[in-house]
């Protein structure tokens, strides 16, 4: 997939229509090998290896499975924040303590998001967040992350400047979806690492 990357919203949403369908093409046992095989990578890495606090999130549907990698980091030690969508579709953030911890919310007519059922601890918790794992559909070679087009983690990278945070951001996918290029828009940021089922990549930030 070759795309100019110039801000063109037209064709990030034929984008993300075309990278949605492979996924829910993926049968069910492929997407928990792929699971097994990202989590393996990403806990292979420094910024996880060192990181005291960890914002993530709990994979839904055809997403790259996250629930190994949480289970795994909490038993490191780490504190896991997993988010809580708000009305407005900002996010709010509790804190991971194991599978039972997490209670399914529906929103609105959308799917139903798994959620930490305990004490909500703000919108900025997440800037004591020393890696922040990012769900997505694409990167590209510059590192350009294509979300899922809502803005709620867009709303989270903006708070995380204001604040002076510097957090590494890391974005969990596919190998088929680290592509030449995706479009942008001059509020997307950069990641600094896309871990796949078949290892991890990095970018140089400028």
């Amino acid at each position: 997939m070759e795309h100019d990357g110039r801000m063109d919203e037209p064709d990030k949403r034929a984008l993300r229509r075309e990278l949605l369908a492979v996924r829910r093409g993926l049968p069910k046992d492929d997407v928990r090998a792929a699971g097994r095989a990202l989590t393996r990578h990403a806990l292979e890495l420094p910024e996880l290896a060192r990181a005291r606090t960890v914002a993530a999130y709990v994979s839904v549907g055809s997403e790259p499975g996250t629930p190994a990698l949480l289970d795994a980091l909490r038993a490191r030690g780490v504190r896991v924040l997993l988010p809580a969508l708000l009305a407005d579709d900002d996010l709010d953030w509790g804190a991971y303590a194991g599978p039972d911890s997490l209670a399914p919310v529906r929103h609105g007519g959308r799917m139903s998001l798994l959620e930490p059922s305990g004490k909500r601890l703000g919108p900025d918790a997440v800037t004591a967040a020393d890696v922040v794992l990012l769900p997505g559909l694409a990167v590209d070679a510059r590192g350009m992350r294509l979300g899922r087009g809502g803005g709620s983690y867009d709303r989270v990278l903006a708070r995380l400047e204001r604040a002076g945070a510097r957090p590494s951001l890391v974005v969990l996918l596919y190998d088929g979806e680290v592509v030449a290029r995706v479009p942008v828009e001059a509020h997307d940021k950069p990641v600094h690492a896309v871990v796949t089922p078949s290892g991890t990549r990095r970018f140089p930030l400028t």
